[in-house]
């Protein structure tokens, strides 16, 4: 060890700090352990090269190799062989598993923990993955893989994959909601968490100036180019606001669906109070109708029986 002016460091292994001069508080327990450490301080490496080419600070690798290009990044965590193998820059990282976040070079704030888990990264930011191979072909920013086998793809950021959802049938519960926050929720519909409350009445007539339409999303999006039906976000701003989503910036980006159904609810049941009216005005008309036809013919019945005593009284003849 080269030690000059560097304090409380401790090390373990051949060659381990061998480096190292002004460099503090600094633990190497492995062959070649923080071997290329210079100044950076702080830093534990527990494995056979692990830190090797190390001069960041506050750095913990647990492992053969891990954090071993690491050069200046600071605040990265490592724990697995080749964890963070690559990282020459990056800070922030945590990679806790078997080459997890192994390619990456000058990303920062990823979290991985899994075996392989967010392996292709190289400069991508902010990414959490959780479970052996999550996000392993990610290279974009701000995503979230959880679950096994959650890879993701190449390039994309701001994407959300969790496993074990699809194709689970649920016999009860309620949909989950998302804002523009990125915060899950549900709705309620207890009048313990409402205020204001009254008829909608004719709000719902809005219904009336909305335009379903057919479409497709962009093949970005959809690459199979299934048909959609439903409504334009732009459109139904257009018409009431407060049936639509907007995203950070202000923009119409989704329609309240669940508001629509409502407004249809209560447009039906106008039409069923209306139905009902004349349904009963109908069948006041019918025992009308059915009280003349018997009053008529009571009075044709009698017109007919005095017709027939008429015809059944016999004739007298005068012979005189």
């Amino acid at each position: 060890m080269s030690n000059t002016t560097g304090d409380h460091n401790t090390a373990t292994g051949v060659v381990a700090l061998s480096s190292n001069t002004t460099g503090s508080s600094n633990t190497a327990n492995g062959a070649s352990a923080l071997a290329d450490n210079i100044d950076g301080s702080l830093n534990t490496a527990v494995g056979n090269e692990a830190l090797f080419f190390n001069n960041g600070d506050d750095n913990t690798a647990i492992g053969e190799s891990a954090l071993a290009n690491n050069v200046s990044g600071s605040d990265n965590t490592a724990i697995g062989g080749l964890a963070l193998h690559g990282n020459t820059d990056g800070g922030a990282n945590t990679a806790s598993g078997f080459h997890a976040l192994f390619s990456n070079t000058t990303g920062a704030g990823n979290t991985a923990n899994g075996d392989g888990a967010l392996n292709s990264n190289t400069d991508g930011n902010g990414n959490t993955a959780v479970g052996s191979g999550a996000g392993a072909a990610a290279t974009g920013s701000s995503n979230v893989y959880i679950g096994a086998g959650m890879n993701g793809v190449s390039g994309e950021s701001n994407a959300c994959y969790i496993a074990s959802i699809f194709g689970q049938t649920s016999a009860s519960g309620m949909p989950v909601l998302i804002n523009s926050n990125n915060k899950f929720g549900t709705t309620t519909s207890s009048a313990r968490f409402k205020e204001d409350i009254k008829p909608m009445e004719n709000v719902s007539e809005a219904l009336f100036a909305l335009k379903p339409v057919t479409f497709r999303y962009k093949k970005e999006i959809d690459p199979a180019g299934v048909s959609q039906l439903g409504l334009v976000a732009e459109d139904v701003d257009k018409v009431n606001p407060d049936l639509v989503v907007c995203d950070k910036e202000g923009q119409p980006y989704s329609v309240r669906y669940d508001q629509v159904n409502a407004m249809l609810l209560n447009e039906f049941l106008k039409q069923h109070r209306k139905v009902q009216e004349l349904e009963a005005r109908l069948a006041q008309q019918e025992r009308s109708f059915s009280a003349r036809l018997k009053e008529e013919d009571a009075r044709i019945q009698k017109v007919s029986d005095s017709i027939q005593l008429s015809k059944a009284t016999p004739q007298t003849a005068d012979n005189r």
